[in-house]
Formats: structure tokens, sequence, C-alpha cells
């Protein structure tokens, strides 16, 4: 088996990235300074993965404020009176995720609400009779050139389109309906930029489908999909789940011509039992979710081992370690809490030390 997660800490080691914005929005750094402590923590954080031994490493799961945001922002899903301000891209984004108030004028923030189950929030995109989906961003495509240049090649992952519609914001009548075509087209565009910058795997985060789905939502998934995986060319493409399971949707993603599919397996023990009922395909790869992403506490090796042979029990298709969900959701690491008793620490893994229990359950 091979190893990888979903994604990592962006805040840094040592909180490096609310410091350096917080000294943007108080003008005391520039632009090119911000960017350039941004590009350092990517690249500390690459290093810092491929040296745990984890054999794929995301990128694109670095983000200023959230990749919900970040998604809607490569696809040009930016409400008219933000592009009206005349702002830069670095600070029209800004202006979406903290409000703008000055010389081009006065807006508030897009509403934040929670991300699924967690204390995170994300940024809700809006979908009007104004808006025009299509790949503008370049953020994607020039982190994972990043990675290339020190040698590593990565698994780029955004959020998917049927999440964007899920939890997007519609006003002027506009119906997610009204954007399958859009979106269809743009995440094409995507998977064939990728595929001409040599990637082999793109992760595309579907949380959505953990929540009860209609005939209607899975019609909708499926109209998407089809159309954008007819388009993935050798490119290998995983849709990723996390914070619960797919009950409602197993059998609908193993029809799709997915390369891999990623399930929770810790909050998502539910899925154990669609495995059992619906066996997983043998033709796909299966990114089994067994390192808690959002708790800081040890794994239990035992338990984490029972629960794989449970999963892979009914099929021969290959297996890739992963965390539940983003490591995101945890400290970055235990190395830095010096003040905590030995007896204590024993029992607990952050994000660091958890990129260590996969690599030694593998």
């Amino acid at each position: 088996m091979t190893t990888t997660i979903i994604g990592f800490p962006r805040i840094g080691e040592h909180r490096e990235l609310k410091f350096a914005t917080q000294k943007y929005f108080k003008h005391q750094i520039t632009a090119d300074e911000l960017n350039a402590t941004a590009a350092t923590l990517r690249q500390q954080n690459w290093r810092a993965i491929q040296d745990a031994g984890i054999d794929q490493i995301p990128s694109g799961d670095f983000s200023f404020f959230d990749t919900t945001l970040d998604t809607a922002f490569l696809l040009n899903i930016v409400p008219r009176r933000y592009r009206e301000l005349g702002l830069s891209p670095l600070d029209e984004y800004f202006a979406l995720a903290r409000g703008y108030q000055g010389a081009a004028g006065d807006v508030k923030a897009l509403p934040m609400k929670k991300w699924f189950n967690t204390n995170y929030h994300y940024l809700v995109p809006e979908f009007d009779q104004d808006t025009n989906v299509q790949l503008v961003g370049n953020k994607l495509f020039d982190e994972f050139k990043e990675a290339q240049a020190l040698g590593i090649t990565t698994r780029p992952t955004l959020v998917g389109p049927y999440t964007l519609l899920r939890l997007a914001r519609f006003v002027d009548g506009r119906r997610p309906a009204d954007f399958v075509t859009s979106l269809t087209n743009a995440y094409r565009e995507i998977l064939g930029r990728l595929n001409d910058l040599g990637a082999q795997w793109v992760q595309i985060d579907e949380p959505a489908l953990v929540y009860d789905q209609t005939d209607a939502d899975r019609a909708i998934f499926t109209d998407l999909y089809q159309g954008i995986l007819a388009g993935k060319g050798n490119l290998k493409v995983l849709l990723q789940t996390y914070f619960g399971d797919v009950r409602d949707s197993a059998t609908t993603l193993y029809a799709l011509d997915f390369d891999g599919i990623g399930l929770d397996l810790v909050e998502g023990a539910t899925n154990l039992d669609v495995l059992r009922e619906h066996p997983f395909p043998d033709d796909k790869t299966l990114f089994a979710g067994v390192i808690n992403g959002k708790n800081i506490w040890k794994a239990n090796y035992t338990d984490t081992l029972k629960v794989l042979g449970q999963a892979t029990s009914n099929t021969t298709a290959p297996v890739v370690l992963t965390t539940s969900c983003s490591l995101l959701h945890v400290p970055y690491t235990l190395a830095n809490e010096t003040k905590l008793p030995e007896q204590e620490k024993q029992y607990l893994a952050f994000a660091a030390e958890k990129l260590t229990e996969l690599h030694e359950l593998d």
C-alpha cells in the first residue's frame, strides 16, 4: 500500500500565515512579501510531508482563507459588486473574504457558514444572473509548478462542482441546474491544463456527498461528472469525500469513470456497511481514510488495521492509506508543545505526527 493525506495545515508551524496577513491588512508589508511568505509555507509543507515518507503529496490545499473561496475565485464566481471595485486580484479576493471599505467603494464580505460539522468556516459562493463561470485563475496551476520546481509532483486538489452548488447561495432566480454546463466545461479545462503540465492525479473534493441525496441530486452529480471525466485524458481523478458516509451515492460513484474514491472510515463508519453491501470496484483505487484528521489523539493501530481489513475484505482494488479529512483541523506539530507533560504528550498526535502514523501503518 501507499500513503497520502487530503490536506495539511497552512497556518505555518509558528502561525506565520496569520501574522503575515495581519501585517498586510495593516499595510505593513507588500503583496509581494505576503506572497513570498505563502510560498515559503507551501514549500515547507511539501518538504515535511515528503520527509515523513508520504507517497502522494497534495497541492492546492494552501489558502489565505478557505479552498471553497479559492475554487470560486478560480472559476470567476465573483459577484459584480466586488469586480466593480477595480482592485488587484489579491485585494479583490480579500474583499470577498473580509469586505472592503476604501476609496474604491464599500462592500460587505460574503457570508460565512460552518464547514460541515467542524469549527472551521467557509465563504458562501454566490451565483446570480451575472455569474459567468469560466476558468480565469492560475493559483492551482502555479502551485503545482512551484512544487515541480522542487522536484515534487503533487496531486492538485480543489473543491468539486457538486459541493460548490450544494453550499452556494442562489439569487435572482438562479438555480443549480443553470450552471451545470458551464461548470462542466470549466472543470474539463482544469483537467486538460493539469494533464498538459504533467500531473498524474487530481483530487476533487465532494464532501456534500455525505448529505442525504435525492434522485435529483444524483442526477445533477452524474450530469456534471459524465462531462468532466470525458475530458480527463491521461490524468487520474480522485473523488474525495469526508465527514460522513456515501450510503446514498456509492453505486453512482462506482458507475462513473473515477480512478480513485476517497472514503472517510472514521466519521463515516457506515461506509464499512456500504462496502459490505456494495463491494468496492476492483478497477478503481480505494483511498481509505483511516487516520482521524479532526482529533488530536494517537491512533490505536490495532483498531485502525481492523477497520482497514473490514474495508478491503471484499475487494482486490489497490488501496492508499489516507486521513479521514484534511489535517487542517488539528495543530501543526507536538514538537512545539514544550509545556505539556510527557505523560500527556504520549497520547497525542497533531498533523506532523499523523504523517508518521500513516507511514508506520503502510
